[in-house]
């Protein structure tokens, strides 16, 4: 099973608060673990603004305004962006399946604080990381279904609706879902 650039999307059952609802975005995929982005869960207090000046990057009056994002619960310190492959940093930036690119440089928000950088990009703090077998095994328990995701939910979708949306996008309809889990 390859989960390189396949959604991951929590179903209710799953008891960890952390992942709650949540969309991620698989990264790297091997027999070795998995990584991946939580998609749709805003950090409350940090504005990109903020984290800008906090590593005294200068934001130019062209500069964006992105969204931080909690990317999950592994090095919650160091940021990654998830971005449209129209952007690379020299050696740096990752390239994932389906047309996605991630980079964990200093780079990306530089470009990104003067108005250039990707045309679409997403900033999170943290992964979300398993070990050998574990995504697997969660999987087969029935915490996560996978799905194929598009630009639209990833970059375009209101982060409180990427979960449902995404759970549409497969033809079920988010209300119908038991927090019970079973197996047929």
């Amino acid at each position: 099973m390859d989960l390189v650039g396949k959604l991951l999307v929590a179903m209710p059952a799953l008891q960890d608060p952390r992942f709650e609802h949540s969309v991620i975005l698989i990264c790297a995929h091997s027999a070795e673990g998995a990584m991946g982005l939580i998609l749709n869960k805003p950090v409350q207090d940090l504005s990109f603004a903020k984290l800008l000046d906090h590593l005294n990057i200068p934001k130019s009056s062209q500069g964006r305004d992105i969204t931080v994002h909690f990317g999950g619960p592994v090095e919650t310190t160091r940021g990654f962006v998830l971005h449209s492959p129209d952007y690379s940093s020299s050696g740096t930036t990752m390239r994932i399946l389906g047309g996605y690119g991630m980079t964990a440089t200093m780079d990306v928000l530089e470009a990104m604080a003067q108005g250039a950088g990707p045309d679409h990009a997403l900033l999170a703090l943290g992964y979300a990381g398993w070990g050998a077998g574990q995504l697997e095994s969660e999987i087969g328990r029935n915490d996560w279904l996978t799905v194929d995701p598009t630009s639209a939910l990833i970059f375009g979708a209101e982060d409180g609706r990427k979960w449902s949306d995404a759970l549409r996008s497969m033809g079920i309809d988010p209300l119908s879902l038991s927090s019970a889990a079973g197996r047929a």
